[in-house]
């Protein structure tokens, strides 16, 4: 069985469930991320490749930490196996495909930086401090591990660069970037099993672009395809926040806040190209989302329901078909899941 971790931002804690074959959660227990909690800041979680490990980014009397987890032997929820500083308070975290480096995007500070990780999958130094164009919110690597891919909300633009697996550094000069349509609030990012597409959201227009990469090259083609996460109809200010593909590619997901919905697309397989599947309801403001390693079960977390919904995911159709909805702590901003 899968587990489930929900960072809870104003509790400071992570609610933890064991995910069985059917999409059911059992409540395992809370973890205390820091206690008293200290509120304000969003807690981003992230984990390593093999889903082994979890880390949470959180602010703590001033300064900006991340937390190193793993599961308990024991029927526990888990283990601290250390904390570091950071540089900044961070909207995002990933490591790079080799699970030696941690990546982190600076919301506020707008800023990428890259931490070594240590044998123990612990954060440690400090490696690169890089400025951003404002408001930077998410970084991943690509499927080679040779290049960083990292976006700026309040710039629009999703850079690329150069990035040394050995080192753990982003190559001399600058990256090069590829500008967004202006206003649309270029957000978070997640690239094809294959590495040939990239898809990205704009927070502020509810938009997903579909972007041709070369990973042997870098270069990053103009949007092929733009497509909209809003219901017909929808009258509001646009608020999308999470973006996540099926392990097998064959299907994205996109959460929106304001109308607290979520859009589903089928991903034409030869092309990357998206075809709409259906936008459904879902729990009340819905920032995070999270796809199961088996594709099977897609969670949602509202902030405002501070709740988690679970949905089957149609493996023809890439439809959803709500399961149960489960209480949690008080503003839930991410969720990740371990192997067991």
């Amino acid at each position: 069985m899968s587990r489930v971790h929900v960072a809870n931002s104003d509790t400071q804690d992570i609610t933890v469930f064991e995910l069985d074959g059917a999409g059911v959660l059992r409540t395992i227990g809370t973890v205390a991320v820091q206690s008293p909690p200290q509120t304000g800041r969003s807690m981003v979680l992230g984990t390593d490749p093999q889903r082994r490990l979890l880390y949470a980014a959180y602010l703590s009397d001033g300064h900006y930490a991340v937390a190193t987890f793993a599961p308990r032997n024991d029927a526990g929820p888990l283990q601290r196996l250390g904390t570091a500083q950071l540089a900044d308070t961070m909207a995002y975290l990933a490591t790079d495909r080799s699970g030696r480096f941690l990546l982190c995007a600076s919301y506020a500070g707008s800023r990428i930086t890259i931490n070594a990780l240590g044998a123990d999958g612990c954060v440690g130094a400090l490696l690169q401090d890089i400025p951003t164009a404002p408001k930077a919110h998410c970084v991943i690597a690509d499927t080679t591990n040779r290049h960083l891919l990292y976006t700026s909300l309040g710039g629009d633009l999703v850079y690329r660069q150069d990035f040394d697996p050995a080192s753990g550094l982003l190559g001399p000069g600058s990256a090069a970037t590829l500008s967004m349509p202006p206003g649309s609030g270029t957000r978070f990012l997640a690239l094809s099993a294959d590495g040939r597409c990239l898809y990205v959201n704009g927070e502020l227009d509810g938009s997903v672009s579909v972007h041709r990469f070369d990973s042997a090259t870098g270069a990053l083609q103009s949007a092929v395809q733009r497509v909209s996460a809003l219901p017909e109809g929808f009258t509001g200010k646009p608020w999308a926040a999470d973006l996540k593909l099926t392990p097998d590619g064959r299907y994205l997901y996109v959460s929106e806040r304001t109308g607290s919905t979520i859009a589903a697309y089928a991903v034409e397989a030869e092309s990357g190209l998206l075809r709409p599947v259906g936008i459904v309801p879902t729990v009340r403001q819905p920032r995070a989302l999270a796809i199961d390693p088996f594709g099977r079960f897609l969670l949602a977390a509202g902030q405002l329901s501070n709740s988690v919904a679970v949905y089957a995911i149609n493996q023809s159709s890439g439809a959803l078909r709500p399961l149960a909805e489960y209480p949690v702590g008080r503003n839930p901003t991410w969720i990740e899941i371990l192997l067991p």
